[in-house]
């Protein structure tokens, strides 16, 4: 999973992805501080693991992991290439899903490109240089279709030509691609094709100061207003609370969070949200030499998720033994698990869900 980090400069981008991913990018009170991405990889905490380990006496837990990629501050106008528009905008279309950091904190230390704090001015403003992105690559598809359908009059060049128009009258109307509603499946395979910046699944977060980490403020409030009609969350962080958190020992996080009236870290916020809003799932392997978690879109079949662990896997598949992690935790014994009858056989069609723990047979 590859997670683009982007909004205006001084957001507290940087901020955030080395909160994130402790990658020590380069933080300064200018624009443009970022400019090549910052990549950062990130475990995603998974309790099961642990149990699984041992039940298995595995060597070692791999956990899943997501990428973060920490983009150059956009500007108004970088659709047509103002700042980094066009380095930003090509790295953007390399990501699954776009974390926009909104700031929502004052400090006259740091200045804000747009010289006042409006988040979701900033937000239209990031949205819409994505749209106007997108609209100029349909302009040039369309053109490219009109010269190809030119004395032929092809049915499907026509089709795709009808197609186009109607997209390009939405994103013009200011909507994101992301929500417009195909009207049949072949115009839903036609838009994944062309990779659209505005289709990307979004993820707002209303960066605060440390103070207003637990219940946000003025700011974040007017940004849950406005995405409320979208069904979008908005997740408060305090970019500043979640370095210090990453920069403490592990065994001394929770009570840290606990001080600063926190639950849970905004990392595994964050983490929840983009497997939620991608619609992933994680299911689970163990042998002696590792216990494992793997990413899959959810609906995968058997055989699916078999390929993601080798391709040898899915090729020559036979079977899955699977058994679902809480079934297993209950019994805390895979020889009993097994004794029981608890261990299911399904075939390739099987669809795998959340916290399945899985044994995959196959011959080559």
């Amino acid at each position: 999973m590859k997670l683009g980090i982007v909004g205006l400069p001084n957001v507290g981008k940087s901020t955030l992805f080395n909160a994130l991913t402790m990658a020590g990018a380069e933080i300064a009170n200018y624009a443009f501080t970022t400019i090549e991405p910052n990549v950062g990889i990130v475990a995603v905490p998974d309790e099961r693991l642990q149990l699984l380990a041992e039940l298995n006496n595995s060597a070692k837990i791999t956990e899943a992991t997501i990428e973060f990629i920490d983009i150059a501050g956009l500007v108004k106008g970088a659709s047509r290439g103002e700042g980094l528009g066009n380095k930003f905008l090509a790295n953007i279309r390399e990501v699954d899903a776009i974390v926009h950091v909104c700031r929502c904190f004052e400090n006259e230390n740091i200045s804000h490109v747009a010289g006042s704090i409006d988040p979701v001015r900033d937000l239209e403003t990031v949205e819409l240089e994505l749209i106007l992105s997108d609209i100029e690559l349909l302009e040039r598809r369309r053109e490219k279709t009109e010269r190809l359908n030119k004395g032929r009059h092809d049915p499907r060049l026509k089709t795709e030509l009808e197609f186009i128009e109607s997209l390009l009258r939405f994103l013009n109307d200011e909507h994101a691609a992301r929500d417009y509603s195909p009207e049949n499946e072949s115009e839903t395979e036609f838009i994944q094709s062309l990779f659209l910046l505005s289709s990307k699944p979004i993820l707002v977060v209303a960066n605060v100061s440390e103070e207003d980490a637990v219940d946000g403020n003025k700011y974040s409030q007017a940004l849950i207003d406005h995405l409320a009609a979208d069904e979008t969350e908005v997740l408060i962080i305090s970019a500043q609370i979640e370095y210090e958190i990453r920069e403490l020992p592990p065994e001394d996080r929770a009570e840290f969070l606990e001080e600063v009236g926190l639950k849970e870290s905004g990392l595994d916020r964050l983490i929840r949200l983009s497997y939620s809003t991608l619609n992933l799932i994680s299911f689970l392997s163990a042998r002696e030499a590792e216990a494992r978690a793997w990413t899959i879109p959810r609906g995968y079949k058997a055989s699916q998720a078999a390929g993601v662990i080798h391709s040898d896997f899915e090729r020559g598949f036979i079977a899955a033994e699977v058994i679902p992690y809480t079934t297993l935790a209950e019994i805390a014994s895979m020889h009993l698990a097994r004794e029981k009858g608890l261990i299911r056989k399904e075939g390739k069609n099987y669809v795998v869900e959340d916290g399945d723990v899985i044994l995959f047979r196959f011959n080559v």
